[in-house]
């Protein structure tokens, strides 16, 4: 592992780990502690299904493997083992912890063991009615191959032992969690809550699922198997590319097997077997565990006990430049807006195109989509406006991961309602997020354009902290309308001079900026790059922050997620400061700040500085032109730099302490709500 670049991997993990601390920090309310320990736990999950699966097919390319990644696979491979066993522990002794807590506030989670006679009645009730109809057990036998577990889904592993003759059998049976709730809210008296998981009310009913077989003994250990998720698609001529898609997303379901989780409780015989039977070897990712498993269910923990248990309802901030009730294209018109999810609503979004729906002289709208919510009000728009006799063309990706089946069917009906639909291009995955709205009115053509740096999806939009900008200026829109027009013909590449575009100049762009910094600070000029991220693994873009450090520029980054490069380096970053913030929302914006000898130049962007999105996605970065709006971006930088409560330092020993140790409370997401409160209702 060399000294300046930590391997994405590992880094993803100290992200993680951050998560974990959530998980642990009794400042945070308690129930909310739950839902971190469940997010920990889904990451994960995905971690195993994309990364840890690349990795192990990169390990058996041998030599070549550190060719390509630049670091061994095998070895990271090995180190992340490790952690993960490491934070296994960790994540274990929390649960019974936050257990305890739940208790000692009189809400108790038990097992099929600790019931009282009328909870006994009511969970066979719900037994007999609800749940033994959706269980199919699968009967072990020696010499027969094992049925292909779902990806991610919960099983019992279950022993059936008769005491007198000391014979054994052995079944698998999956837990139905995809239609039934994991947490079952039990009868109680007074201000006692007790929860059962569904794993325990199945264990409850085993002697009614085997009661034709001769056995008088049984016990169920939980067991979880994750697949690898990539996706794989097959160059056949004769078949359309949505065909293709589905045949692949159907097809991941039979992937290699990447992590084996299992309850430490179960039997050695059985454990060997079903490892054996699954081709784990010792270099495995193979985690001994507790009896639950799937904790990401706690991210829908029933919602019980006191209001001090949640966060605070947050209440959206009406953006001062969009009156309640008036046009929003006609507020377009006057400036540039910015709106920052959550703390103001999404609402703006869907009533902008519901505006556009149904203004007589909006002729078309055109908009890339992601990831959508489950039920749209972008699609309703949309699908009003082609009702209204307005021209709808829509991008969306399909390779969207875990989304893909989603896409396809919102794919066909936007298809089956009149919307030109336009399925990404080919060899790039479409992650920009752009919407233009073409009006005309007395000859007069107009163009409204709205960029931003996530999903146009109002139920992210809740969770997530993301910019978006609203504009007319026409140097921006005239270069989203010539986007629109690249995703119509692929081959045809216009010029842009103002917003940048992956694949094509990004990578070029961000060289640039960082040499105009290193030339300035070589002149003795001031200068500084500032840089909000989800991920920054680009081992190019990293080598030319070590020389703009070197040089004297001063580099100050907020990263999320993954971050390959190691701040604080003699001669190499020793101007380099990072930092991860991990808190109520999700931080997803993405931001760059360059000093420019104090004409300060300002994005926003689509893109992360991973090799993925700079060289093989169509991502695009958008410069912030109004000066109010930059100063904005600066300050909101400025607050999450000055967070004394969420932010983690990143260093070489992915230690992940609090970054400052000042004395006085200043939590960004608290502030930086406070913050645009104070700015949007001035007078």
């Amino acid at each position: 592992m060399s000294k300046t670049y930590i391997p994405k991997e590992i880094s993803w993990l100290s992200f993680n780990e951050r998560v974990l601390q959530e998980a642990e920090n009794k400042e945070v309310p308690l129930l909310e502690r739950f839902k971190f320990l469940g997010i920990y736990s889904n990451n994960l999950d995905e971690y195993f299904r994309v990364r840890v699966a690349t990795l192990r097919k990169l390990s058996h390319l041998g030599s070549r493997s550190k060719n390509i990644l630049g670091y061994s696979p095998k070895a990271t491979l090995k180190k992340i083992q490790e952690i993960v066993l490491e934070q296994n522990t960790r994540f274990e002794k929390i649960y019974k912890s936050l257990i305890q807590e739940l208790a000692d506030h009189n809400i108790h989670i038990i097992n099929e063991k600790e019931l009282n006679p009328e909870q006994s009645e009511f969970v066979r009730e719900y037994f007999t009615t609800e749940v033994r109809t959706r269980l199919m057990p699968f009967m072990i036998e020696k010499d027969s191959a094992l049925p292909n577990l779902t990806d991610d889904a919960i099983y019992l592993a279950i022993q059936l032992h008769n005491t007198k003759t000391g014979k054994k059998k052995y079944a698998l049976l999956e837990i139905p969690t995809d239609v039934l709730p994991r947490f079952i809210v039990l009868p109680s008296k007074g201000d006692e809550k007790y929860i059962i998981f569904l794993d325990d009310i199945i264990r409850f009913g085993l002697k009614d699922i085997f009661f034709i077989l001769d056995f008088d003994e049984f016990s169920a250990y939980t067991i979880k198997l994750t697949k690898d998720a990539e996706i794989e698609i097959a160059d056949d001529i004769s078949e359309s590319y949505i065909d293709k898609l589905s045949k692949s997303v159907h097809q991941r379901k039979w992937g290699t097997p990447v992590r084996f989780v299992y309850d430490r409780k179960i039997p050695e015989d059985l454990l060997k077997y079903l490892t054996k039977k699954l081709k784990f070897g010792p270099d495995d990712v193979i985690i001994p565990a507790d009896r639950y498993h799937n904790f990401k269910d706690f991210m829908n923990f029933p919602r019980l006990g006191k209001k001090k248990f949640y966060f605070e309802p947050l209440t959206p901030i009406p953006h001062k430049d969009i009156p309640h009730g008036k046009s929003i294209l006609s507020a377009m018109k006057k400036k540039d807006i910015m709106l920052y999810f959550p703390y103001h609503s999404f609402d703006y979004l869907i009533d902008l195109l519901r505006e556009a729906s149904i203004d007589p002289f909006v002729t078309s709208i055109q908009i890339t989509l992601y990831r959508l919510a489950r039920n749209s009000s972008v699609i309703n728009a949309l699908l009003n406006a082609v009702r209204n006799g307005k021209s709808v063309t829509t991008v969306v990706e399909l390779q969207a991961r875990f989304d893909e089946e989603a896409n396809i069917l919102w794919g066909k009906k936007l298809m089956d309602e009149g919307v030109r639909v336009i399925y990404g291009v080919p060899g790039l995955k479409v992650h920009a997020k752009l919407l233009l709205i073409t009006r005309l009115k007395d000859d007069v053509l107009k163009r409204y354009a709205a960029i931003g740096t996530g999903n146009f999806n109002e139920d992210t939009a809740r969770i997530y902290c993301d910019h978006l900008l609203l504009t007319t200026n026409i140097k921006i829109t005239n270069e989203v309308f010539k986007t629109f027009n690249f995703f119509n013909v692929n081959y045809k590449k216009d010029n842009y001079y103002h917003l940048v575009l992956s694949p094509f100049a990004l990578r070029n762009k961000i060289i640039l900026l960082i040499e105009n910094e290193i030339k300035n600070a070589k002149a003795g000029k001031k200068a500084f790059i500032y840089l909000k991220l989800n991920n920054l693994t680009d081992t190019e873009i990293i080598q030319y922050l070590y020389e703009a450090s070197a040089a004297g520029v001063n580099i100050k980054l907020i990263v999320r997620g993954m971050i390959s490069l190691v701040p604080g380096l003699k001669d190499i970053s020793e101007n380099i400061k990072a930092r991860g913030i991990v808190d109520r929302f999700l931080e997803h914006s993405r931001f760059m700040i360059f000093c420019n000898e104090g004409d300060e130049e300002c994005f926003i962007t689509s893109a992360d500085l991973m090799p993925r999105n700079i060289d093989r996605r169509i991502e695009v970065t958008c410069p912030v032109f109004d000066k109010n709006l930059k100063n904005e971006l600066k300050k909101l930088f400025q607050i999450q730099w000055n967070d004394t409560v969420k932010a983690r330092i990143i260093d070489a020993g992915l230690s992940n302490k609090l970054a400052n140790s000042s004395k006085q409370q200043i939590q960004a997401q608290v502030e930086a709500y406070n913050y645009l409160k104070e700015i949007h209702t001035k007078q």
